[in-house]
């Protein structure tokens, strides 16, 4: 099966969403939440995370995470991430209570999309401010794609992880794993990057962003991935668009979509002039209006 059709593929039971002039969307992707060893890069950017995650909570988004959201590819225990990570899965089941959390799998996340992951691993997390078991994503069902309907004008934004457009990563993705889990994450301990990754590898990357773009090209779709780790705007000629990732040493990006305009936006630390340290919204680009495509 070609690249073009595994990524058709991944909207062919693809959840739909409403957009319209009173949508609030935040997108995410790559988070690839550990389990706290040296190899978990989430943990650098957890506190900027949870101030975004925040921000986004009382503003009134509804949170996407387009795969990649925790690591089970270098790590066998979805139960010891919960642990590590007990503050980030508050929020994110506080978003889920208010029906504003959806999520799609990506290659190192894809086990997610068995029908026995979410009953047996999603239902209830440890919360330390309470000392006991709360609900985490209840019913929760993680998909291959997510469309925004347009509900106006007719132009849908189609969500997926991207990791479609990657033979060795989707197709083959037990015997990526394998390499990862068995291979490559050991060697990465001592600084050897995995060549099997798009977001570490550059050809791969840019392999993977091409066939992604033509894909959106072909179908004059507004489409919106993850997988490469590299965060991008699209145009009216090329409309594909990029979340980056939340594991770069620099901060995380993400992609607001509000008020039928997209938005792609850089958290990071900053300091003020009496040397206090704080979380910062930057705007990355220009911000491009739904209309325009």
């Amino acid at each position: 099966m070609s690249s073009y059709h595994r990524i058709s593929n991944a909207f062919k039971d693809a959840y739909c969403l409403p957009l319209n002039q009173c949508s609030k969307y935040v997108i995410f992707s790559d988070c690839h939440r550990g389990t706290g060893k040296a190899n978990d890069n989430f943990l650098k950017n957890e506190f900027i995370y949870l101030a975004a995650l925040e921000y986004y909570f009382q503003k009134g988004f509804t949170y996407l995470e387009l795969g990649d959201g925790d690591e089970l590819w270098e790590n066998h225990s979805f139960e010891a991430i919960k642990q590590m990570h007990p503050d980030s899965f508050e929020i994110l089941s506080r978003f889920h209570h208010h029906d504003r959390f959806y999520a799609v799998y990506g290659n190192h996340d894809i086990i997610k999309k068995q029908k026995k992951f979410p009953p047996k691993y999603c239902h209830h997390y440890y919360c330390e401010q309470t000392l006991c078991q709360q609900p985490l994503f209840p019913c929760i069902t993680f998909y291959s794609g997510i469309i925004l309907k347009d509900q106006e004008h007719k132009t849908d934004l189609y969500l997926t992880h991207g990791h479609q457009a990657d033979f060795l990563n989707s197709t083959l993705w037990p015997f990526s794993r394998f390499l990862v889990r068995y291979l490559w994450r050991p060697l990465e301990m001592i600084g050897v990057p995995d060549p099997t990754s798009a977001a570490k590898n550059h050809r791969k990357k840019k392999k993977s962003e091409e066939r992604l773009a033509q894909w959106a090209q072909k179908n004059q779709h507004i489409l919106i991935t993850g997988h490469t780790h590299h965060p991008m705007i699209g145009s009216p000629e090329s409309p594909y668009f990029n979340t980056g990732s939340c594991v770069s040493p620099s901060g995380i990006t993400c992609i607001e979509v509000e008020k039928r305009c997209m938005t792609l936006v850089k958290w990071s630390m900053g300091s003020k002039e009496n040397l206090r340290l704080y979380v910062k919204r930057d705007v990355l680009g220009d911000t491009i209006c739904i209309d325009d495509y």
